[in-house]
């Protein structure tokens, strides 16, 4: 069970989570994120220390421990228990300070960055401990892996955690990080933004659990999305593939990279909606319960790059070649067009733009487009269903 940051942004919120773990005596593993704004903000201060206002950076850890310190005067009600997590607080917050007198690195960026899971899971431990409810808090840094390309090492994985899980046979409930991780020099790193979803994701693989259950404040993946359009309704069901392309291509409830593992190891994931814990969400298995049209996804800030080279185009490797420039620079590709003459492709992350696009000169003539957006139908055979693409591109038709 994964709960996301406004899932536990609230002393209310948290104490929910408690009640929707302790529904039943199934046996559960329990990934939390940091509070809403957390992370945001250890950004910022690692922000202000990369850029040298340690002044600013100190503002900064002060507003985030105020806030803390409220947080845990909510949450709590007997002293043992408040002065338990003033302690946690006084130790994460202790370290920020010390920072402001370390020169900044992108290691110490790391730690810093981990600072929101390890202080959200050790208070809602405290909580739990006060209500009374029996667990163990499990240390993601004992466990989850990253090799030297930060993709996590499954197999390490499941062994390390079933050994700590071997450990307490007879508890039921473990309440452990996401998103954090260490990298192959041990150190403390992490899996990115919105990794806690692939967190869940990879411990459910590993533990071959009957179900990965990721609580958000939304009732599932809805048909399109709800910030833009109204009267948007959450889809039923959808197979590993839809949901990873709706994911992939602009649906925010779910992390892309959280659906490989569950996929891998076929463990179903169910998307639900902390605010409305009977409602049914959305279901992901390998079955797509259904055919046709059942969502509309968009993926804004893309970047299209197209090489025209009659003369090396058709030549052996020429793609190869292509390719190998973005693997340099670990960017992605979203899509690829190839004709006669040419190759388009788009990405999302133009961090190394100049870069790539220097080397690409070699091959041939190099035109960029930048701010576009994909649109992505999805569904279940599609290419099947009767005028579904006469029918979905007519609203277009409208506007061109």
């Amino acid at each position: 069970m994964k709960f996301g940051g406004t899932s536990v942004g609230k002393p209310q919120r948290m104490q929910e989570v408690a009640k929707l773990i302790t529904r039943d005596e199934e046996s559960k593993i329990v990934v939390l994120s940091a509070l809403s704004g957390t992370t945001n903000a250890l950004v910022e201060i690692s922000e202000s220390l990369a850029g040298g206002d340690r002044f600013v950076a100190k503002e900064q850890i002060d507003e985030l421990h105020a806030h803390y310190r409220n947080f845990i005067n909510e949450l709590l009600t007997e002293t043992s228990a408040i002065e338990k997590a003033e302690a946690v607080l006084n130790e994460h917050f202790e370290f920020l300070s010390i920072i402001l007198k370390i020169s900044f690195s992108q290691s110490l960026n790391k730690d810093i960055l981990a600072q929101g899971e390890l202080l959200s899971t050790k208070l809602f431990s405290i909580y739990l401990d006060e209500i009374k409810v029996d667990h163990v808090l499990l240390p993601a840094l004992d466990f989850m892996t990253i090799d030297s390309y930060d993709e996590p090492q499954v197999g390490t994985i499941k062994v390390k955690l079933v050994q700590l899980l071997n450990k307490h046979r007879d508890t039921n409930i473990f309440i452990t990080q996401g998103y954090i991780s260490r990298n192959a020099r041990g150190e403390v790193d992490n899996l990115k933004r919105g990794g806690s979803d692939y967190s869940a994701s990879l411990i459910a693989a590993a533990i071959n659990a009957s179900v990965c259950e990721i609580w958000t404040d939304i009732d599932g993946m809805h048909n399109n999305d709800p910030r833009v359009v109204e009267k948007t309704k959450a889809i039923e069901q959808l197979s590993f593939e839809e949901a990873a392309e709706l994911a992939y291509f602009g649906a925010k409830i779910l992390h892309p990279a959280s659906i490989w593992p569950a996929q891998f190891f076929n463990v179903p994931v169910r998307l639900l909606n902390t605010l409305e814990p009977d409602a049914r969400g959305t279901l992901i298995t390998e079955k797509a319960g259904s055919v046709g049209v059942k969502a509309v996804a968009a993926k804004d800030g893309i970047t299209a790059i197209k090489i025209k080279s009659s003369r090396m185009l058709l030549a052996y490797g020429f793609l190869r070649k292509v390719f190998e420039v973005f693997e340099k620079y670990r960017t992605s590709i979203d899509m690829i067009t190839t004709s006669e003459v040419a190759v388009s492709v788009t990405i999302d992350d133009d961090v190394h733009l100049p870069e790539i696009c220097k080397e690409l000169e070699a091959f041939g003539t190099v035109e960029i487009d930048t701010n576009h957006t994909i649109v992505s139908i999805v569904g279940n055979e599609i290419a099947e269903t009767k005028d579904v693409m006469k029918r979905s591109l007519m609203p277009l038709n409208l506007y061109l």
